[in-house]
């Protein structure tokens, strides 16, 4: 079985935003990928984000019920929904790495995922959290 990778909202977006040159192609490629691979996993912070992001802050927002059919796709995939002891983990998460809460709830989810990658552009590319590494999928690794 192939190690999971997580996917954090900013690349799920880029894979959906035509209008992100580059980094859509990147992005989109990997979310292939990660179907055809069946390596994808997720939470449900990042599907909240999603949608809000796609709906209303890109330069071409797509319809709610466009982005419904997507975040419903994604039912396929691994998806971990975050509880209050996963709040309270993360806010350690978020203090031990010098983190925002948002990006420690990301950590703790992927970490609960057993991902090996987490797929961003918040976090340092090539950096470890914990068993996670961070990556651009337009960046090499050093």
């Amino acid at each position: 079985m192939k190690d999971r990778q997580f996917i954090d909202t900013n690349i799920l977006v880029y894979a959906y935003d035509s209008s992100a040159g580059e980094k859509h192609t990147s992005a989109r490629e990997l979310a292939k990928n990660l179907w055809i691979d069946k390596t994808g996993c997720l939470s449900t912070q990042v599907l909240q984000e999603f949608y809000v992001t796609v709906t209303r802050k890109i330069a071409e927002p797509i319809t709610p019920q466009q982005a419904g059919r997507i975040i419903g796709a994604y039912q396929a995939w691994p998806v971990y929904s975050p509880t209050i002891a996963d709040i309270l983990h993360s806010i350690t998460i978020q203090q031990e790495m010098l983190l925002s809460f948002w990006d420690a709830m990301i950590i703790n989810a992927a970490t609960n995922l057993n991902a090996s990658v987490l797929w961003t552009e918040d976090l340092n590319h090539g950096q470890s959290y914990g068993s996670i590494t961070a990556r651009r999928p337009w960046q090499a690794l050093p």
